[in-house]
């Protein structure tokens, strides 16, 4: 039997809310590696589908007062819809609550059962005593058991990033009421995970992909691996076999969407999805870099203990800042891709154009639409936009089109040169190493028209001025095909206004070097437009606007009496001695004086104060806020700061340590 095509996958959008720039930073490199790796010849099915499971949308669609299913509806046609105007392109599309994925979803965890790797165990579950009922992940929230941060039911999202079991979180808060939960008894099943440790990292050992999955999982694993609860209290999902109170847990369900889509996928094309998930695969996965444990952690060991073969590789992509800022929808640091961008009339290339080459693919991508503004004018339009219509517009206006003539084979040499870089920057996912490979020839072909100046040569020798302008529609032709994948509707352009009629799509990459035949061309337009200063100054007001509305939301605090405030002991407080916490990049473990007393105390300052700055300072301490353990630390108070920055508050005026702040 023939080795199975490449079947490439990205991580599902979750159905409860808009496309973002976040979710393109997954999407358009995978779209752009799957129209590459079909141009050198690959068979590849490209397939995802929306997330409709968990929490989350039971609260959104209790908020909209819809359905959880009509929800999710809505935003599946919602992103559907949005990739394709971003031109990404799925071979099939499908929902998490379709009965493909419920069933694939059964046969799966009752393979995991009569495998032996799910057992029942009785847990303490949050329960609200107000809703009058248990409360699922992320109705719930409370302080990380492990570095003390404020954290939601199932993750602790804001501190050290680790998952967290029902029952792990402390001092639970109903989500919903704001009612102080209880913990009860409740039975819920687990997946013996941590059966797999020796397995998953001889896995990871050799998993294809990017090295910032790899090396993420193979830390957790390390550090400890878990039994995982796979289960939850919900009437939305798949419900968990024998049971009509459990539901499976998102994170189960979501994943073997993967599976279900593909089954979709094969019987409307009439193919075997079992040649692409059962023993030795192809599987590529495209993710965010927050998931990445899931993917490399529960999602092997999944199955491997269904009896499933594992991913071929895993790709993770590095986190989004917006102005400098961590990504956060509710502080307004978001450009919505519909709203912001694809609405406003700007074209979907020039946001590829931008994902892809920004930064590598692993590493973080900062949007800044004055720096967007300036890349795609100074690249875009001044490199390649520049080299296209230049050369057309001498060859239609001179020959007609692309006049007779040899190619010199420097040129052919310099196009094979560019070929094999991109290719090999593609193939290791790459994508910024191999856009910037695209522009140098764009730049190369600059150069060559301006050295050979055709405009002066034909005047006294015609015949070299037509193989100089021959030599640049070869080069042109080469930069078509190459940057297809990351503008394919500016490609197929540029590719009509070569005198091609039919879809760049079909053609091979390495035809690059097969010589262009003379014809005629159309005139010329430019291939690209510059964007006003004027509108970039437009759209950078918009987000600082919604920005400054988040912060004055944010600001808004519930008044308080003063009584409430009187039980809140404020102290100023002398640092004594300050060193990084073991295993954090943020930590720093402080000695305070606090008068009566030192106090060790845990503050998130690395980043911004190395510890020799602050010893000797004198800041301002919560005495009285109960002692948590912090990456196993103590912690007994808490320093306060002002702002990103965490500008420390401090006494304009010499005070004496332990003094009261009244």
């Amino acid at each position: 039997m023939n080795s199975p095509p490449l079947l490439v996958t990205c991580g599902l959008p979750y159905t409860n809310g808009p496309c973002h720039l976040g979710h393109l930073r997954t999407y358009i490199p995978a779209d752009a590696f799957v129209r590459y790796m079909r141009r050198v010849g690959e068979d590849v099915v490209f397939i995802s589908g929306s997330d409709n499971h968990g929490t989350p949308i039971v609260v959104s669609a209790e908020q909209a007062g819809v359905s959880p299913r009509k929800l999710s509806e809505k935003y599946h046609q919602h992103f559907d819809l949005t990739f394709k105007r971003m031109g990404v392109i799925f071979d099939h599309f499908g929902m998490t609550d379709n009965p493909t994925n419920h069933k694939r979803t059964t046969e799966i965890v009752e393979a995991l059962i009569n495998n032996g790797y799910v057992f029942k165990q009785i847990v303490y579950q949050a329960y609200c005593i107000k809703c009058k009922r248990f409360l699922p992940d992320r109705y719930v929230e409370g302080i990380c058991p492990h570095c003390g941060t404020l954290a939601r039911g199932d993750e602790c999202d804001q501190g050290c990033g680790k998952h967290l079991e029902p029952g792990e979180i402390k001092e639970p808060v109903c989500k919903v009421c704001g009612t102080k939960a209880e913990f009860r008894d409740q039975e819920h099943y687990f997946f013996r995970l941590s059966a797999f440790k020796e397995y998953l990292l001889s896995y990871l050992e050799t998993v294809k992909g990017t090295s910032n999955a790899r090396n993420y999982a193979i830390g957790w694993i390390k550090e400890e691996l878990h039994d995982w609860c796979i289960t939850r209290t919900l009437e939305w999902g798949v419900k968990f076999p024998g049971r009509d109170d459990l539901v499976v847990y998102v994170w189960v369900d979501a994943p073997i969407g993967y599976i279900a889509f593909t089954e979709e996928w094969a019987k409307k094309e009439d193919k075997d999805w079992k040649r692409f998930w059962c023993g030795q695969n192809r599987v590529i996965h495209f993710i965010g870099g927050d998931i990445i444990y899931h993917h490399c952690v529960f999602w092997p060991a999944l199955l491997k203990g269904a009896g499933y073969g594992v991913p071929y590789a895993i790709v993770a992509s590095g986190m989004v800042k917006v102005d400098d800022h961590k990504f956060s929808k509710t502080r307004g640091y978001v450009v919505w891709t519909n709203e912001d961008y694809l609405d406003k009339g700007l074209p979907a290339d020039y946001l590829r154009y931008y994902l892809l080459s920004y930064t590598n693919h692993t590493k973080e991508l900062n949007f800044s639409w004055k720096v967007f503004g300036e890349r795609i004018n100074n690249e875009v339009v001044n490199i390649f936009g520049n080299f296209v219509y230049r050369t057309l517009f001498f060859a239609h206006k001179e020959f007609g089109g692309v006049p007779e003539g040899d190619i010199d084979p420097a040129i052919t040499t310099e196009i094979e040169k560019c070929l094999k870089t991109v290719d090999g920057f593609m193939q290791e996912y790459e994508f910024k190493g191999a856009v910037d490979t695209m522009m140098n020839l764009a730049a190369f072909g600059n150069t060559y028209i301006q050295s050979n100046a055709p405009w002066k040569l034909i005047k006294t020798d015609k015949t070299l001025a037509s193989t100089v302008i021959k030599n640049c529609t070869q080069i042109l032709k080469a930069l078509a095909l190459l940057i297809e994948p990351i503008m394919p509707e500016k490609a197929q352009d540029c590719w009509e206004m070569l005198g091609n009629t039919d879809p760049i799509a079909t053609h091979s990459i390495t035809e690059a070097i097969t010589e262009i035949k003379a014809r005629s061309i159309p005139l010329p337009k430019p291939l690209f437009a510059k964007i006003e200063e004027s509108q970039i100054t437009e759209l950078d007001a918009l987000l600082q606007k919604r920005v400054a509305e988040a912060n004055k939301k944010m600001e808004k605090a519930p008044t308080i009496s003063i009584e409430d405030f009187q039980r809140l002991e404020i102290k100023i407080g002398r640092v004594l001695g300050a060193e990084p916490v073991p295993k954090s990049n943020k930590l720093l473990k402080l000695q305070v004086d606090i008068g009566n007393e030192k106090r060790q105390i845990v503050a998130g300052l690395q980043q911004f104060y190395k510890p020799e700055e602050i010893v000797g300072r004198d800041v301002v301490v919560l005495t009285n806020l109960a002692p948590v353990k912090i990456f196993g630390v103590e912690s007994n108070g808490m320093i306060l700061a002002a702002g990103d920055a965490a500008s420390l508050l401090v006494p304009l005026r010499d005070v004496v340590p332990g003094t009261k702040i009244r």
